[in-house]
């Protein structure tokens, strides 16, 4: 019958861009996907920090909640295009085979979420702070795992293509 899809050569290698070693297609889908969800996740952090009662009260109209979400929504909703922009790439890197950053990106956001927020509570017993500390998280998340991405976590180094041709070419006139 037909290939074992696991042994590299069934049909599942021509559709996965990484397992077919296209590498210029994979990077382009890549940054495509995060360009988008930067965007719109920004889009959305942005509406929700400038007017954040209009959504809040879609839920819920106790003062404290609408207190405590505003401002939330004020320090973090700016960031939101930071989280789209890890979580694209974080998936892309699923669908490269390559998560060893992604998920360091992740643990970095957890930590600093976590300790942060928990620092942030009892230095100063104030939420903005803690918001604050979830601010540098998300922000930290895309960094790192556009970082990753950029600077070859799935294919190794980038090697610019001019530098190869002007190499070629001084190699050739020798």
């Amino acid at each position: 019958m037909g290939k074992d899809i696991r042994d590299g050569h069934g049909p599942r290698d021509h559709a996965n861009p990484r397992g077919a070693e296209q590498r210029e297609r994979a990077l382009r889908a890549a940054w495509t996907g995060a360009a988008i969800a930067t965007g719109l996740a920004e889009a959305i952090g942005l509406a929700a920090a400038i007017a954040p009662r209009a959504w809040l009260m879609l839920f819920d109209t106790d003062p404290a909640m609408l207190d405590a979400g505003s401002r939330y929504l004020h320090a973090v909703g700016p960031f939101y295009g930071f989280f789209g922009l890890g979580m694209a790439l974080y998936f892309a890197s699923q669908g490269a085979g390559q998560v060893l950053w992604a998920l360091l990106a992740n643990l970095a956001r957890l930590a600093i979420a976590t300790i942060g927020g928990w620092l942030a509570l009892h230095s100063s017993g104030n939420l903005s702070h803690v918001f604050l500390a979830l601010s540098g998280a998300l922000t930290v998340f895309g960094l790192i795992n556009a970082t990753a991405v950029a600077g070859g976590a799935w294919f190794g180094p980038i090697r610019w293509p001019v530098l190869r041709r002007t190499y070629a070419v001084a190699r050739d006139s020798t």
